[in-house]
């Protein structure tokens, strides 16, 4: 099994990554495109516009044409009472029209005088009609229209998981960054603070530092060494946070020690999240896939409530046969022989029926209180983010201008202590502002970075170019 993991990373590495030296740089647009491909809640998300179309086919099962045949036959004593034979196929139309066509044959000693026909059988083709109650919306009508609907909104549900997979999986990425660059800085000071400790011990042997100085050094030295060794064990808990969004079909991946996330994050994220700056006024949030979702939610909802407000009509059901022993002359048709009724049903208080129409109504109402609400609270959400970007980006400018001076300060500081003219002290102090300001840079990056993913789950985006 390891083996087949180990085969399998080294499939991703060679399609994913490009090489760099001893490192492999796992790309943040093919990490995405990888996880919105292979991810398990990616493909459950495409599963959605499936059962779309599988509740949109059963709908259209209620206009499928259908054939019925009854057959009775009682038989005692050796004397044939009845033998019953009724075939009829029928075709069900938009409105509340059904076309009819069927065969019967009766024989038997005790038969029943309605049911005598001919001893060929007798034919009969015609149509029956619903009047009032389902002649404009009836059940199957409302199921073929709500399928419809709810086939589009699965567009929208799916474009949803989708957006938030892809969210939730950015901002793992951002964090495997944060600790990447942190574990880097560690490493970095490490070796400076290795260099000085060395510098300072032979100084101090030659007798030109004095040898506390050496001890200063050396706890300098174990500090940052402290400070790697914890920034190390943070990146492999992100590292494999990361691992968990990584799939190759079904077989999910680990990724290896000496992959790395991209470097230069902050000019690639806007293209492979799709926002690309994207000023506030060219966004319509009516387009947003939670507000056509919910608006399909209406729509359905809508049709309920008039197929709850046709069950107030009485139910008058006409229907006409023409009768013929001969159906394949067409003159056989005679408007005299026929088989015809009506049906009429009607509830006197219409209890059931009225309290279905205000159950109908209500829900309507709630559905459009959703939708007004959640639209207002995706655009506060969307300025305010916007407002977040804003002020982030000064930020970053701030902290980048402050590591700066710091790394300046620190530079001359140095420089003095190299001619005697500083303390090991003040040295390690500058030091450690500075490491704490390229810290905080790493982290401002973090906030920044997440804010955009923020953006984009907001904005509620399927990426089209992962």
């Amino acid at each position: 099994m390891k083996n087949y993991f180990l085969f399998s990373l080294f499939l991703l590495v060679n399609s994913l990554y490009s090489q760099q030296k001893d490192t492999i740089v796992l790309d943040f647009k093919e990490y995405l495109g990888y996880v919105k491909k292979y991810h398990p809640i990616a493909k459950q998300a495409e599963l959605t516009i499936s059962i779309g179309q599988a509740s949109l086919m059963k709908a259209r099962g209620g206009f499928d044409p259908k054939i019925e045949i009854d057959y009775d036959r009682k038989k005692f004593k050796e004397k044939e009472y009845y033998d019953l034979l009724n075939a009829t196929f029928k075709i069900p139309t938009w409105y509340g029209i059904e076309l009819k066509g069927g065969f019967e044959q009766n024989e038997g000693y005790y038969l029943n005088p309605q049911n005598v026909v001919p001893q060929d059988g007798l034919f009969n083709a015609g149509i029956s009609i619903d009047v009032a109650q389902g002649l404009l919306i009836n059940d199957r009508m409302a199921a073929l229209k709500k399928a419809k609907l709810f086939k589009k909104q699965t567009k929208a549900d799916r474009d949803l998981l989708v957006n938030q997979v892809l969210h939730d999986a950015a901002l793992s990425y951002f964090d495997w960054v944060q600790a990447y660059n942190e574990k880097e800085i560690y490493a970095n000071f490490v070796q400076n603070a290795k260099m000085r400790f060395e510098g300072v011990k032979k100084s101090a042997l030659a007798g030109d530092k004095a040898s506390i100085d050496t001890v200063e050094a050396k706890i300098t030295f174990q500090n940052r060494v402290l400070s790697l060794e914890q920034a190390k064990i943070k990146l492999i808990k992100k590292q494999l946070i990361v691992s968990n969004f990584l799939w190759i079909e079904n077989t999910p991946v680990e990724l290896q020690s000496n992959v790395v996330p991209e470097n230069e994050l902050e000019k690639s994220v806007d293209t492979t999240l799709e926002i690309n700056d994207l000023p506030l006024s060219d966004y319509t949030v009516e387009n947003h896939p939670k507000l056509i979702a919910l608006n399909y939610k209406v729509k359905r909802l809508e049709i309920d409530k008039k197929l709850k407000a046709n069950k107030l009509l009485p139910k008058i059901n006409l229907e006409y046969k023409f009768l013929t022993e001969y159906p394949r002359e067409a003159v056989s048709y005679n408007t005299a022989d026929y088989k015809g009724g009506v049906r009429f049903r009607f509830p006197l208080f219409l209890r059931k029926e009225r309290g279905d129409l205000k159950m109908a109504k209500y829900k309507v109402q709630d559905a459009k209180f959703e939708l007004e609400s959640t639209q207002l609270k995706i655009k506060n959400k969307i300025l305010t983010i916007y407002a977040e970007l804003s002020s982030f980006t000064d930020q970053n400018k701030l902290i980048k201008d402050i590591v700066k001076d710091y790394n300046t300060l620190l530079t001359a500081e140095e420089r003095k202590f190299s001619f005697g003219e500083s303390s090991l002290f003040i040295v390690n102090y500058r030091e450690r502002s500075l490491i704490d300001a390229r810290l905080k840079e790493v982290k401002m990056q973090n906030k920044f970075l997440k804010t955009k993913a923020k953006l984009f789950n907001s904005l509620a985006i399927n990426p089209v170019g992962l």
